[in-house]
């Protein structure tokens, strides 16, 4: 593999109106949370909230197109929210390899994202198998 314990990435998302209607027109989830500002801001929020699967999204695309390899399934996934994610929020992404098991072509990942206010949103660990 050419990948080692403790590399580092980064990447830089941009939470765009097209990613949250592709989102709802997909999966179809119009839940008033994600689609009824003032339901929102009734609930203590300042706009719509973005679902926390487009995270996943972003995840998804790191590990299949931004990896040094393209051979990888996910094994297994853990996200936390901490904050709410708006449309048009940039995200920074960071994540690093924390653990390698070349007898099982196991790699272990601990990742966070943070918002254009450096406030982290999201933070987990993936697992995925080089096949």
């Amino acid at each position: 593999m050419r990948i080692k314990k403790g590399d580092k990435f980064n990447e830089t998302f941009l939470v765009s109106e097209n990613i949250y209607k592709g989102f709802i027109s997909i999966f179809k989830d119009k839940s008033p949370l994600h689609t009824n500002r003032e339901f929102a801001i009734e609930k203590g929020f300042r706009n719509i909230v973005m679902h926390g699967n487009i995270l996943n999204g972003f995840l998804s695309y790191f590990i299949g197109e931004r990896l040094p390899f393209k051979n990888v399934i996910i094994h297994k996934q853990e996200i936390k929210y901490h904050r709410p994610v708006y449309i048009n929020d940039k995200l920074s992404f960071y994540a690093e390899v924390m653990n390698i098991f070349d007898e099982l072509n196991v790699i272990e990942v601990k990742f966070f994202f943070n918002n254009q206010d450096c406030l982290k949103v999201a933070a987990g660990k993936f697992q995925i198998g080089v096949i």
